[in-house]
C-alpha cells in the first residue's frame, strides 16, 4: 500500500525487463500488487502470457499489467481513473519504450458498460471496501470482454466476509490469503 505523502516504486520481477525500477504516484489507496504475490500470479499464468491480450482494471500503479508486458504480452490496455495515476502509466510505459501498452482513463465501470474485443487475461484489482467485484465481473461477462476459458484475476481484501459471485460456467482455479490481500485465480466459461 502506498502510504500517503511519499512516491512509491515497484520492481518488475520477471522477464525483459526484470529488475527494472518504477514510480507510481502518491495517491491515496494505492497499493501496488506485492512481489511475492506477483511471482505466484505470473507463475499459475505460466505459458498463457506470451502473446495474450491483457486487460488490467484499477491499473494503480500498473504493477500487474507492466509485468505482463514484460513477460511477452501482445497487449496491455491499463483503465484508471486517476489523471496523475494515467499519467504515470503513461511515462512509465514510454520509460520502457513500449508500445503494446496503451492507458485509458476512464472510471472501470463505466468503461466495460462499453463493450470491446475479448481478453485472454484480466487483472481485477479494485480499491478495498468498495464492492466493486461483482459489478465488474458481471460487465466481463455480459460485455463480450472475455475470449473463451479467459484467466481473470481477482484480488480483494483477506477479511472480506463474503467472495464475489462468479458468473455461471465460471470456476476458481486457485486462491491464496498474503496477509490483508486475498488473491484468486478464475477460468471463464
Amino acid at each position: 500500500m502506498a502510504v500517503k505523502g511519499n512516491n512509491g516504486s515497484l520492481r518488475i520481477i520477471g522477464g525483459e525487463w526484470r529488475s527494472r525500477r518504477l514510480s507510481f504516484p502518491d495517491v491515496e489507496g494505492l497499493r501496488p500488487t506485492p512481489d511475492r504475490v506477483r511471482e505466484t500470479l505470473f507463475n499459475w499464468l505460466q505459458g498463457r502470457v506470451e502473446g495474450a491480450r491483457c486487460l488490467d482494471l484499477y491499473a494503480g500503479s500498473g504493477a500487474l499489467g507492466l509485468e505482463a508486458l514484460s513477460r511477452g504480452a501482445a497487449e496491455v490496455v491499463f483503465v484508471d481513473s486517476a489523471p496523475k495515476v494515467a499519467r504515470q502509466l503513461e511515462e512509465n510505459l514510454a520509460l520502457l519504450n513500449s508500445r503494446d501498452g496503451r492507458v485509458v482513463r476512464s472510471d472501470v465501470l463505466n468503461y466495460l458498460r462499453g463493450g470491446g474485443r475479448p481478453f485472454d487475461i484480466v487483472f481485477l484489482d479494485p480499491p478495498f471496501r468498495h464492492d466493486l467485484l461483482e459489478p465488474s465481473l458481471r460487465l466481463l461477462d455480459q460485455r463480450g470482454w472475455l475470449a473463451p476459458r479467459a484467466r481473470i484475476y481477482l484480488e480483494s481484501e483477506s477479511d472480506a466476509e463474503n467472495p464475489p459471485a462468479l458468473p455461471d460456467g465460471w470456476q476458481e482455479l486457485k486462491h491464496r490469503v498474503a496477509g490483508q490481500v486475498k488473491y484468486q485465480l478464475i477460468e471463464t466459461a
